[in-house]
């Protein structure tokens, strides 16, 4: 199979211009003709689906939950970042381009990435006319913060709660367009196969959560903006219903799944705590802007936050800031996250467990008084004192890396259409803008990119070439979808094991996480692969699912979503065995420097990597898209 991008001609502050005008267009009129399903409404989702709504497309929206307003997006805090350069300090279209093609480790393409970056600056706009309270300096101008990976201060937020607020905005679009009736929205419903005929994306087959009902949708376009697979850790800062049920399902239908292995670790989560935890908390990364990490130069077993107060300035080590001069605590998060796994793993890491690390903010309460500090991060703090018990005023926090976003997803060209026609990927289900790893702040911004100005353009130059013609959902490829679909739910229901599915799902995550989390080796990922198979083998014999599908039946939500993850964990060893490199958020021991740091290997590696699924007993195929670099130079990522 060839992997054609699509990536248009010509220099590449021009492409995306010279695209727009070289696409095909609908006319108004004829856009009433047209049906598009759009599943997920977070932020990508609900403004591709606003967008789509604005333009005269007809809309079936879904979300597995009772509003748009919960999906997970909402709990991103710490910004959204854009080119907008509004503190003088060096910011540009091209630098935002640069560091996004650098943080990423090179593993991304350069188009993509910078069509980002010019939109980025119309995102701002967007928003602020949709009433998004962004923080704002005294004289009334938009504030900016810094972020990971990056000299200069280009991160808009609102407070630590800038993903909920964007989304309101959103949500505000997609409601004004439901009320117009271009949308139509389906709450508590569950993607669970795609429909193709002749040869194209056609429609889905949904379950209502909340009678069990199996309906199909048809559509002459299908967008999935579904979010990542973190949570096939079971531990992650995901919401405990994020999944990778629709991608995956798509991913069985022919649909190329890209670069699996690429998972970001967050530094600043709250660590765990014990084995009753169903999901992590994140803190956001804006809190490095002001807080100072540090673990004690010699290990001190058990040292609590309370007691860190009274170890002496000499006997910290402010490891970021040492290593890393020139970004210290503002170094990427792979970075990051790293170098607190080495010093837990010298022995010095904090707290009851050892798997921790301080971020303190005592010095900057100091230099700027509490209520500056409490007007950036005061509902972060007052979020970490309810879970802790610990005051971040008056102590320092604790954190350590747990799993928050996925780089990987389904393989989509310049249009953001995966290899299946008529099927578009969007935000965190395509792995299109970040490479081996996310750079802060800029999960909001190519949701938003991708929702309110790339899919509604790139969607109609598809749509241009399509018949008007609905296909009915009684037309035998719905009907095979569908019973397929049920069949599988019997299955699940008749089993009646002795294992719940979260025994499964935590199992899985153990796995996981031990072999195919911070860092990799390739006897590590072989065990994993052997272990994952065999898990797979006992769920589909022992798991227990209570109760019937016509009903609310969350034991069978989860089974079904379980059995995907397991699918997708063994893609995911796969990949991770196959990139024998370190790059980015994919770190395999042997590929190291001296000082621990990731070795790339361009030579060999600088590709996508998409993975075509062959069948339930077979062996996925690897396809590659070679990344070519004519803007940015391949260097050794260096951040000292």
């Amino acid at each position: 199979m060839k992997l054609d991008s699509k990536i248009p001609e010509g220099p590449l502050a021009e492409k995306w211009t010279k695209h727009k005008f070289n696409v095909k267009l609908v006319n108004p009129a004829n856009k009433r003709k047209y049906d598009i399903i759009v599943v997920g409404t977070g932020l990508a989702g609900a403004s591709a689906a606003a967008s789509f709504g604005e333009l005269g497309y007809n809309v079936k929206a879904f979300c597995f939950q009772d509003s748009p307003r919960r999906a997970h997006s909402i709990a991103a805090q710490g910004g959204i970042n854009a080119a907008k350069n509004y503190q003088n300090d060096g910011d540009s279209v091209f630098r935002l381009f640069y560091d996004t093609i650098k943080g990423g480790d090179y593993r991304s393409r350069e188009a993509n990435v910078h069509r980002l970056a010019e939109v980025s600056v119309n995102i701002i706009d967007q928003c602020v006319a949709q009433g998004v309270p962004f923080a704002r300096e005294y004289g009334g101008l938009l504030a900016n913060r810094s972020f990971g990976g990056a000299q200069v201060s280009r991160t808009f937020y609102a407070r630590g709660q800038t993903g909920q607020q964007l989304l309101l905005g959103a949500y505000s679009a997609l409601s004004r367009q439901i009320a117009q009736g271009k949308v139509k929205m389906y709450p508590r419903t569950e993607m669970l196969d795609l429909v193709m005929v002749d040869g194209k994306a056609r429609g889905i087959v949904a379950r209502d959560l909340v009678t069990g009902k199996i309906e199909s949708h048809s559509a002459h376009a299908v967008v999935l903006a579904t979010g990542g697979y973190g949570n096939v850790f079971f531990l992650s800062t995901n919401a405990m219903g994020s999944n990778c049920t629709a991608a995956w399902r798509a991913h069985k239908k022919g649909a190329l799944f890209a670069n699996p292995c690429y998972t970001q670790i967050h530094p600043t989560c709250i660590p765990v705590s014990g084995d009753h935890q169903s999901k992590l908390t994140l803190m956001s990364e804006s809190l490095r802007n002001d807080g100072r990490v540090w673990v004690p130069k010699e290990a001190i077993k058990g040292l609590t936050a309370k007691e860190a107060v009274s170890i002496a300035e000499e006997d910290r080590d402010y490891y970021l800031e040492r290593r890393y001069p020139s970004f210290g605590n503002l170094v990427p998060r792979d970075v990051a996250s790293r170098n607190a796994k080495y010093v837990c793993d010298e022995g010095r890491g904090v707290g009851a467990t050892g798997l921790a690390v301080f971020l303190d903010f005592a010095d900057a309460i100091k230099r700027d008084g509490r209520d500056v500090i409490e007007g950036k991060y005061g509902n972060l703090f007052d979020m970490y004192k309810q879970i802790t018990g610990d005051d971040p005023y008056e102590v320092p926090m604790m954190i350590y890396p747990a799993v928050h976003y996925t780089m990987g997803g389904l393989w989509v060209d310049y249009n953001l259409m995966t290899n299946v026609p008529g099927l578009y990927a969007a935000g965190e289900a395509n792995f299109s803008d970040h490479g081996a790893n996310r750079l802060g702040a800029s999960a909001l911004m190519q949701g938003l990119a991708d929702g309110y100005f790339v899919l509604p353009y790139t969607i109609g130059d598809y749509l241009a070439g399509m018949p008007y013609d609905q296909v009915e959902t009684d037309h035998e490829a719905f009907k095979e979808a569908e019973d397929h679909v049920k069949g599988r739910i019997g299955k699940l229901l008749s089993i009646n094991g002795n294992k719940t599915v979260d025994d499964f799902h935590k199992a899985l995550g153990k796995i996981m996480w031990e072999y195919c989390g911070m860092s990799r080796t390739e006897e590590g990922l072989k065990k994993a692969k052997g272990e994952i198979q065999e898990l797979k083998k006992e769920f589909w014999e022992n798991v227990k699912v209570v109760g019937e599908n016509e009903e609310l039946n969350m034991s069978l939500e989860k089974a079904n979503r379980v059995a995907d993850f397991l699918e997708l964990g063994e893609l995911m060893v796969d990949d991770a065995l196959n990139r024998s490199e370190s790059c980015g958020g994919h770190f395999r021991e042997e590929s190291q420097t001296e000082e621990g740091e990731a070795r790339r290997k361009d030579d060999e590696f600088s590709y996508v990597a998409a993975w075509e699924y062959k069948g339930e007993d077979q062996s996925a195929e690897l396809h590659k898209e070679d990344l070519e670099f004519e803007n940015v130079k391949l260097t050794q990522r260096s951040y000292k």
